[in-house]
């Protein structure tokens, strides 16, 4: 088998297994991120403000969660790219 096969071959089982460490990561932060955001605000009560309808925290607690899960997304991204040059190099 040549070099520039095997290489291919590591990257593409990187990229892989990154991935999929990534999927994982990227559920699991989605559990823990607004349970986190709970804490952070111990006298509201999100859950309960947002079936009163106030869209304030409604919009609040969306954007911050969502963001938190985008800039987790962004790192495992960066993890997989730098798997995938490991396994090209």
């Amino acid at each position: 088998m040549s070099e520039v096969a095997q290489n291919m071959g590591w990257a593409v089982a990187f990229s892989v297994l990154g991935g999929l460490i990534g999927i994982g990561l990227v559920l699991l932060a989605s559990l823990f991120i607004p349970r986190l955001v709970d804490r952070m605000t111990p006298n509201i009560d999100e859950d309960k403000e947002i079936a009163r309808g106030n869209v304030a925290v409604a919009q609040y607690f969306g954007r911050v969660v969502g963001a938190s899960i985008i800039g987790i997304s962004i790192v495992v991204a960066a993890a997989v790219l730098g798997g995938i040059l490991a396994g090209l190099h």
